[in-house]
C-alpha cells in the first residue's frame, strides 16, 4: 500500500492531520447548541421535518442545550481539556440550522465564542438553502481575526434522495450554494456532509458522487451511514418495512470505493457516524459501536489495499456551470 506518510498511518486524509497542519498541535471541537430549529421544523414553504432527524437536531449534548453559549462552551472545553488534555479549540455550532436565525444574533454567539484565548476558531453547521448576503459578510470580518469553517448539509446529490429525506432543497441548490461560498469567502474552510445508505443507492452512483466533488470547490467531507433513531419519520418507515439500513460491508466498501476515487487533499471528517444517544438508535445495531465500526472500515481498507485517492485522477475545479451539468448525468430517475 502506498498512501501520504503525513496521514498519521491512515489509508485516508483526517481532518485531524488537516488541523495539526494549520495549528501546530491537535484542535478539538466544542460542540455547542444555540440553534433551536431549522426551515423544515418551521413548516417553511411546505417542508416537512427530514425523515431522519431526531428531536435534538443532531446536538451533541442536548441535556445541556438550555444552558446559555458560555456555559456550554466552558462546560465542553473543560471536558476535552480534562479527558484528552486539549489546548486549542474550535467552538463547533453544531445542532438544527445556525444561520436560520438573524445574522446578528450569530455574530454576538461567534463574539462570545471568540473571547476564550484557547478558542482558535469556529465552525457552523447549516443547509444550502440559508446562506444570506449578510452572512458572507459576517463570515468575511470573522476572517479577518480567526479560523472559520462550514459544514453544509448537502446529504446527497440525488434529487430523489433529497425529496425522500424531506431535505427541502435541490442538489443543483448545493452545488450553486457551494460556489456561492467559494466566491464571495475564498478564505473559508468549506466542506459538506454526505450520507450513504440511501434506498436503492448503487456503487456507480456513489463513485459518480466522488467524482462530482472533485469539481467542487470544498475542503472537506463528512460522511454519514444513515441509520434509524427513536420518534423520526424513519423510524415509522422501518417499521413498516419500508427501509432497511444496509449492511457494514455494503457500507463499508461504499466508503472506500468514494475515497478511493476523491482527492487527496480533501480532508475526511469521519468515515461512520453513530448515535450521540445510544438509547435512541434502532438501526442498523453494528452503527451502535463506534470505535468497531471504524476499525472495521480500516481494516477492510487494508483487505483490499486501498487509500484515498487511489484512483483518482487529477483535473481542473469545475465551474458551477460545469458542475450542475454532471449533476444532469448523475439525476436519471430510478425506482426507490
Amino acid at each position: 500500500m502506498s498512501f501520504n506518510s503525513s496521514w498519521q498511518a491512515l489509508p485516508y486524509f483526517p481532518i485531524s492531520q488537516f488541523y495539526q497542519n494549520k495549528f501546530g498541535e491537535k484542535v478539538w471541537k466544542v460542540p455547542v447548541s444555540t440553534a433551536t430549529t431549522c426551515p423544515n421544523r418551521d413548516g417553511i414553504r411546505g417542508m416537512k421535518v427530514c425523515n431522519f432527524c431526531d428531536d435534538w437536531g443532531s446536538a451533541a449534548y442536548p441535556e445541556f442545550r438550555e444552558e446559555d453559549l458560555a456555559k456550554q462552551i466552558t462546560r465542553n472545553r473543560e471536558h476535552l481539556r480534562k479527558r484528552y488534555n486539549a489546548n486549542k479549540f474550535l467552538v463547533y455550532f453544531q445542532a438544527y440550522t445556525n444561520t436560520f436565525s438573524k445574522t446578528q444574533l450569530l455574530a454576538k454567539q461567534i463574539d462570545t465564542a471568540l473571547k476564550y484565548e484557547d478558542v482558535v476558531g469556529i465552525v457552523i453547521g447549516t443547509r444550502p438553502d440559508c446562506i444570506s448576503d449578510a452572512l458572507l459578510e459576517l463570515w468575511n470580518q470573522c476572517l479577518k481575526k480567526t479560523f472559520v469553517a462550514v459544514e453544509l448539509g448537502v446529504q446527497s446529490f440525488s434529487e430523489q434522495h433529497l425529496v425522500w429525506m424531506h431535505r427541502g432543497h435541490t442538489a443543483q441548490r448545493s452545488i450553486q450554494t457551494i460556489f456561492r461560498i467559494r466566491e464571495a469567502c475564498p478564505e473559508i474552510d468549506l466542506g459538506i456532509h454526505l450520507m450513504f445508505g440511501l434506498p436503492n443507492e448503487t456503487d456507480k452512483q456513489i463513485i459518480d458522487y466522488a467524482k462530482l466533488c472533485n469539481q467542487l470547490p470544498i475542503d472537506n467531507i463528512k460522511l454519514h451511514n444513515l441509520h434509524v433513531l427513536k420518534n423520526t419519520p424513519l423510524e415509522i418507515e422501518y417499521n413498516a418495512g419500508l427501509f432497511r439500513p444496509v449492511e457494514k460491508q455494503t457500507y463499508t466498501d461504499r466508503v472506500i470505493d468514494f475515497l478511493q476515487c476523491l482527492n487527496p487533499k480533501t480532508a475526511i471528517h469521519r468515515l461512520t457516524a453513530v448515535a450521540s444517544r445510544h438509547n435512541e438508535l434502532i438501526a442498523p445495531k453494528w452503527a451502535a459501536n463506534k470505535m468497531a465500526s471504524y476499525q472495521y472500515v480500516l481494516d477492510r481498507f487494508k483487505e483490499r489495499a486501498a487509500y484515498q485517492g487511489q484512483k483518482y485522477i487529477e483535473s481542473c475545479l469545475g465551474s458551477a456551470t460545469h458542475c450542475l451539468s454532471s449533476l444532469h448525468h448523475l439525476n436519471t430517475p430510478t425506482a426507490l
